[in-house]
């Protein structure tokens, strides 16, 4: 019998994401796309699209984790094209829009508003459908979610909660009111994403824990961000390997989620890999996460050119929370990351590194 594989391949989406998944036996191969990065990294992610071989465009699920530009807009142009057009056919699209505000109060966004107008012409409304078409979301007083998708991979979904959604709405709300369409009118959002040039096509488009101190606690602040709250973040597992997709998730709502899928008798969850929320900014990891959460690997989306991130205090909590010797694995080499280089390479290291072998960035990794 062919033997299992899972990998991440984190693709150079600037200071934004973009992870490619694919899982199978054998020839056996299936994909799932998270997010789909800023548009100036638009070629780079639309490459690996393209490279997919005649006839292999299914793809089983596309989440769009949440509305920020830095994950969106990538997914906006690839849907810009006529949908027989576009490089890869989902059968599920995960994303919270507009038009659950009436159950849940959710997020939104101009940029969210496109989305949404552009799902449901393009993909005639099918979104959603593995949550009854409904908001993706946890409810505290349930168990998680989990869903799980052709060819055997569980997703159990962490967040966002209803609080979030909610606290993402009035957001939405004032951030569309400038541009003069209502939440939720998509003939408007539409006619303003024909107007939008960065989205038009040339032809055919739309026309360990305790060794934390206290200077470190400090630093890591909570992430004040409604919509980084709304984001979609999933532990993935198939066969024996598990990796944690935390988008741009707060650690409030992770850790609570996290919380319940620890096994009883155990003190952690056990996870190969873990993508880290929020490029590694300090805002988006705690202390709890590691008295939560044993891991190894620990994967970075960033180039740093916006918010310099990784921050310093995100990846000194790693190494010093992490309870196995931790692999830090990034998908550029920047001046904000390359010193963890030399420092791992010292005999004294506590923790390995891994940087892309091509300039323009991206790495893989298989659990």
């Amino acid at each position: 019998m062919p033997n299992p594989f899972f990998r991440i391949e984190m693709l150079p989406a600037k200071q934004g994401d973009a992870l490619w998944i694919e899982y199978g036996c054998g020839e056996a191969e299936r994909r799932i796309l998270i997010d789909g990065g800023p548009i100036n990294a638009y070629p780079e992610f639309t490459k690996k699209i393209e490279s997919l071989p005649e006839g292999e465009k299914g793809i089983e699920l596309l989440v769009i984790s949440h509305i920020d530009t830095d994950h969106i807009e990538g997914i906006i142009r690839m849907m810009a094209e006529r949908r027989c057009n576009w490089q890869i056919e989902p059968k599920d699209i995960w994303f919270n829009g507009w038009r659950h505000m009436n159950k849940t109060q959710d997020l939104g966004g101009r940029e969210g508003e496109f989305l949404s107008a552009l799902i449901s012409r393009r993909a005639n409304e099918e979104w959603n459908k593995a949550f009854n078409r409904g908001a993706v979301m946890v409810d505290p007083k349930k168990e998680l979610p989990i869903i799980t998708l052709e060819g055997g991979i569980d997703l159990t979904l962490l967040s966002p909660n209803i609080n979030k959604l909610r606290a993402m709405a009035g957001q939405w709300k004032d951030d569309i009111e400038k541009w003069s369409i209502e939440p939720g009118d998509l003939d408007g959002a539409w006619d303003q994403l024909v107007d939008e040039t960065k989205y038009n096509l040339d032809q055919g488009g739309l026309l360990g824990p305790g060794d934390f101190t206290d200077q470190l606690k400090k630093q890591l602040t909570p992430d004040p961000s409604k919509a980084n709250g709304s984001s979609i973040a999933f532990l993935a597992e198939y066969e024996s390997k598990r990796c944690l997709f935390l988008a741009d998730a707060h650690m409030d709502v992770v850790c609570e989620s996290i919380k319940k899928l620890i096994p009883t008798g155990k003190k952690q969850l056990e996870v190969d890999a873990v993508k880290v929320s929020h490029h590694g900014s300090r805002h988006n990891i705690k202390p709890e996460f590691f008295d939560l959460v044993d891991a190894q690997h620990f994967l970075i989306s960033s180039n740093g050119d916006k918010f310099e991130h990784p921050d310093k205090s995100t990846i000194e909590s790693i190494i010093k929370g992490a309870r196995k010797r931790p692999t830090l694995w990034f998908n550029y080499r920047s001046k904000f990351n390359e010193k963890w280089e030399s420092k791992s390479n010292k005999a004294t290291s506590k923790y390995d590194t891994r940087y892309p072998q091509r300039d323009k960035g991206g790495i893989c990794i298989s659990l």
